[in-house]
């Protein structure tokens, strides 16, 4: 059973920095790109970061690009989204996500993590 759980959510100050973790289980972590996404109510969900399988290719959005940096450890089956300079627009719902569709057939979701950027 594929499991996604993201932790690091939380209130954060305008110019502050968070660490989300997101660690998987019941797939082969290493053969598979992961990704971070974001979603706000009564918008569509945004992709933020993507990294491919041994983090050699990676991914931003331009709204984050320079300020957030994705990272993997593949021997903890861990994604990580280390996020600096946050600003109110940061403020939604982070979700991980497994590209594992070529695999498995589907790519797997995490439930998310919120994040609220505010003074």
């Amino acid at each position: 059973q594929v499991q996604l759980v993201e932790s690091g959510g939380g209130l954060v100050q305008p110019g502050g920095s968070l660490r989300l973790s997101c660690v998987t289980s019941g797939f082969s972590f290493s053969t598979f790109a992961m990704g971070w996404y974001r979603q706000v109510p009564g918008k569509e969900r945004e992709l933020v970061a993507t990294i491919s399988s041994l983090g050699s290719t990676i991914h931003y959005s331009e709204a984050v690009k320079g300020r957030f940096a994705i990272s993997r450890d593949n021997a903890k089956n861990t994604v990580y989204l280390h996020m600096n300079r946050l600003n109110p627009d940061d403020t939604a719902v982070y979700l991980c996500k497994s590209f594992t569709g070529p695999g498995y057939g589907v790519d797997h979701w995490g439930k998310g993590t919120l994040v609220t950027v505010s003074s």
